[in-house]
């Protein structure tokens, strides 16, 4: 029976939640995630689950926060003064803006406070801060 192996091209059925049982994603309603093993496109974690794995075994891994997005970080939320915002704009709870930074760079943040004098962006990925776990059968080799 072949087992999956580093520079192998598989495909995998998962169930991502979080400590609550909340799901974060799912390949339940689209077809498997295909992936190279040692390419880098996952969570070193969860590839390394899927190295000896044959197709139709099923696994479970938790990924702690610090191997997966990391810790929520104080430093990637910012305050702005709404006056200091463009005439018209109204943002919303949850809208995602892009931020031009001084170097010419531009992130994405999420608007996560809004009040009458303030606006606050959260540049932490959504999941930072919080432990992952995958509950995923390998489908195939591609």
């Amino acid at each position: 029976m072949r087992r999956a192996k580093m520079g192998d091209r598989v495909a995998i059925h998962y169930i991502g939640t979080l400590d609550n049982g909340r799901i974060f994603d799912s390949t339940e309603e689209r077809d498997p995630l295909s992936l190279t093993l040692g390419a880098d496109e996952i969570f070193p974690m969860l590839e390394q689950a899927i190295v000896g794995m044959a197709v139709g075994e099923a696994k479970n891994v938790v990924i702690p926060s610090d191997q997966a997005y990391g810790p929520r970080r104080e430093e990637n939320r910012i305050s702005l003064p709404r006056k200091e915002l463009p005439v018209g704009s109204d943002p919303q709870l949850g809208q995602k803006v892009e931020i031009s930074l001084k170097s010419g760079r531009s992130i994405l943040m999420r608007v996560v406070a809004v009040d009458e004098a303030h606006i606050t962006l959260d540049g932490n990925h959504a999941l930072a801060g919080l432990d992952l776990t995958f509950a995923f059968k390998l489908a195939a080799f591609d």
